[in-house]
């Protein structure tokens, strides 16, 4: 290892992580004016790249897995064999992925779109079918093709080339074997390492958001910032606990009582729901995915404001993108011995799949809840959740299955990134030292408290923080497309 490169990305990402957080805390005012700014000239100006990206992503990937002579090529040598069984990989990898964001989304999100749909009438059919046609869209196949472009590049190169597990070392084919030592491709590792904080901080902040709502709703605990902060410093302590552990038995583990829960909450909700309108949901709402999809792919508002595109689709782009390094870097090292074509299946087709059955059910039983009900949820979106589910009698208890489910989503998240961010500071090490491992883990939580409790609005802070530094990766991420297939093209 190269011990200077390493500790040259290392630190800077250390300094530039403690920076933001400090300006966050003492110049609050300052940094919402700046990230304000950003965002809006973000979304006015590059909202038509973040587009023409997941385009790119999900086509290439459903072309490399379906389509192409690759497919059946191998990440990692062709005699290996998948070190994970597919349920624990599947687990580990829908865990890290999304989590969080379906709990704290998936009844919020259909209600907003029922009661404020772009161009349609409130509350009407229209409005619902317009609701579940960009749910499926937002948690659909486009983010996890953008997971899956970092994913299949980085196990290739590292499992089957021999390279270093850094983003880096996937421009190798394209700028040569020592890129990973230049000021470029240290530049390359720390804005991965930067992105990734962010990412994950939007992730953390959202759980805990949900958490702090959920337990001043059922138990009357104080919804402020001295109740985040202690959620935020109790998870951490979980995850330095976790990630001092080996991956085997701390991440996993964990993801696997996730998968356990989630299936558990999905089959009650959907056997004590509406359960006809739910399986009716989920079929119609395929057909609006699949019959929509070149329109959902390539929209962008240009005729009219398009304001609400950069509140909802373009955030959710940029959020997916700055959360492709960690997430793709993390799903690479679970994935060695898989072919492509196995690989894409099981880390775009089939996460999509339980997505839309998520939103389904829960989506369904938000918006068949009364109007005073939905125009309550939503003054509030980490709330919508519980006071959703308060109109059944058995709401209570699922509400505080829910917070046990945000809890170890949280925390999976959490350990995931931790991980990722000692392998990105230690020049591709995949077993980075604790020390490494527990620094990040109190970084990003300091990360994510500064956005949340530095600014008026934390919720917003941290979708600017996701939208803002995932412009420069999406750039990046394309690079990585070009080289991996150059590379590919030698097999």
């Amino acid at each position: 290892m190269d011990k200077k490169y390493s500790n040259t990305v290392f630190f800077v990402s250390v300094i530039i992580s403690v920076i933001i957080v400090l300006w966050g805390l003492l110049a609050p005012l300052n940094f919402q004016e700046v990230a304000n700014w950003l965002f809006y000239v973000i979304s006015k100006q590059f909202g038509w790249f973040y587009i023409l990206s997941m385009a790119i992503f999900i086509f290439f990937s459903l072309w490399l897995a379906y389509f192409s002579r690759f497919r059946n090529i191998k990440l990692g040598k062709d005699d290996e064999k998948a070190e994970y069984s597919t349920f624990s990989w599947f687990a580990m990898l829908f865990s890290a992925g999304m989590g969080v964001g379906l709990i704290f989304w998936g009844i919020a999100e259909p209600i907003n779109y029922f009661l404020n749909p772009l161009n349609e009438v409130p509350g009407t059919r229209e409005a619902a079918m317009f609701a579940f046609n960009k749910s499926f869209l937002h948690w659909g196949a486009h983010p996890w093709a953008a997971y899956s472009i970092i994913g299949m590049a980085l196990a290739y190169i590292q499992f089957r080339k021999n390279k270093k597990g850094l983003i880096s070392s996937l421009l190798i084919p394209l700028f040569g074997d020592n890129f990973g030592n230049t000021i470029f491709g240290k530049g390359i590792d720390i804005l991965t390492v930067i992105a990734t904080i962010a990412g994950i901080a939007t992730s953390l902040g959202l759980g805990t958001y949900q958490i702090n709502s959920g337990l001043s709703f059922i138990f009357g605990i104080p919804n402020s910032s001295l109740t985040q902060i202690l959620i935020i410093i109790i998870t951490t302590v979980i995850v330095i606990i976790s990630v001092s552990t080996p991956l085997e038995k701390g991440i996993k583990l964990i993801s696997n009582l996730n998968i356990y829960f989630a299936i558990l909450l999905l089959i009650f909700c959907f056997v004590f729901g509406p359960t006809l309108d739910i399986i009716n949901t989920f079929v119609d709402g395929l057909g609006l995915y699949f019959s929509n999809f070149m329109t959902n792919t390539f929209s962008i508002g240009a005729f009219e404001d398009n304001s609400w595109y950069g509140s909802w689709t373009l955030f959710y782009w940029a959020w997916f993108i700055a959360w492709a390094p960690f997430t793709g870097m993390f799903i690479a090292r679970i994935s060695k011995g898989r072919t492509i074509k196995e690989f894409v299946t099981g880390v775009l087709i089939a996460p999509a799949l339980v997505s839309f059955i998520w939103f389904s059910i829960f989506g369904r039983i938000g918006i068949n809840s009364s109007l005073v009900i939905m125009e309550k949820a939503i003054k509030s979106t980490p709330t919508a959740y519980f006071i959703v589910m308060e109109q059944f009698s058995w709401g209570t208890a699922v509400s505080i299955f829910t917070i046990i489910l945000l809890f170890t989503f949280f925390i999976t998240s959490a350990n995931s990134a931790t991980y990722v961010l000692g392998i990105l500071s230690s020049d591709g090490d995949l077993n980075p030292t604790n020390k490494k491992k527990i620094i990040w883990a109190l970084l990003q939580s300091a990360f994510a408290m500064s956005l949340m409790i530095g600014s008026e609005n934390g919720l917003q802070m941290l979708q600017t923080a996701s939208i803002t530094l995932a412009l420069p990766f999406a750039f990046i991420m394309i690079l990585c497309i070009v080289s991996f297939m150059k590379e590919l093209n030698k097999e």
